[in-house]
């Protein structure tokens, strides 16, 4: 694999797959990883591996977004780890804490099902993918609390906080995924952390359909756009595009160590 890797997308949400993988070989991609958001619905993320090709590897992670965690029981740890297991499966979900819509009664949840989450990465070895936020105090109690349990790999997907959040996570190894919300013009503590980053612990996703960036914001996001936020980081780290493609496609494999 040559080209940038898209850490974070959400293929099921797109209006027409067949043409989003075609213009992200066009932009330089290799591959990419279609996010799970409900594990009731994890099948979704498995049937879409049917798209992967030499040309443009597909991968999935399987789990349920906070959002969604009061909708379903928290499943076993022994049934997360069966479907995590299977071919194409390289991470664990998304999973966190969401305090913007979550409200009081369902933090519970939320961080129950953060919680097995973690457990299953420490028996599958697959990192978490976690979504935080307006949760940051109660983010870093939590994987301070897990990691003294036992080390698990992560990453902060789309990463939308400050340097108390950054330097929490990068102190516990984890990774900072950037979005397209690095190129939003009001988004300057975001670039702050971005260049201050160690260069092992930085990715670039889309999170698409969502959050296109500059110069596609208020389109539809696809797995393509990408490129304009590793270009951004790039020019933010004082390095050139190729420099970025290099290292967060290392990072990508380094994290996710099932992708091949």
């Amino acid at each position: 694999m040559k080209g940038l890797i898209d850490t974070h997308c959400h293929l099921d949400r797109l209006k027409e797959i067949e043409p989003a993988l075609e213009l992200a070989k066009d932009l330089g991609l290799s591959g990419m990883i279609t996010v799970g958001t409900s594990w009731a619905e994890r099948q979704k993320q498995l049937d879409l591996l049917r798209h992967d090709q030499e040309s443009m590897r597909i991968w999935c992670s399987l789990g349920t977004h906070p959002d969604h965690a009061h909708e379903e029981p928290v499943p076993s740890c022994s049934e997360m780890v069966s479907d995590l297991e299977k071919p194409g499966v390289v991470a664990i979900g998304e999973t966190g804490l969401d305090y913007f819509h979550g409200s009081e009664d369902k933090k519970p949840q939320q961080k129950a099902y953060f919680r097995r989450h973690i457990e299953a990465s420490r028996l599958t070895g697959l990192p978490v993918i976690i979504h935080t936020r307006m949760a940051d105090e109660d983010m870093v109690s939590i994987l301070q609390e897990e990691q003294e349990k036992g080390a698990f790999p992560f990453l902060i997907h789309c990463f939308a906080s400050g340097e108390f959040l950054a330097k929490a996570v990068l102190e516990l190894g984890g990774y900072l995924s950037f979005s397209g919300l690095l190129t939003f013009p009001k988004c300057t503590e975001i670039r702050d952390v971005a260049r201050q980053a160690p260069a092992d612990r930085i990715l670039v996703e889309t999170d698409s359909p969502f959050l296109a960036p500059v110069p596609k914001r208020g389109k539809e996001n696809t797995p393509a756009y990408v490129r304009f936020t590793a270009e951004r980081l790039a020019q933010e780290r004082g390095v050139s595009y190729e420099d970025i493609v290099d290292i967060t496609r290392a990072n990508s494999l380094r994290l996710f160590s099932k992708l091949k």
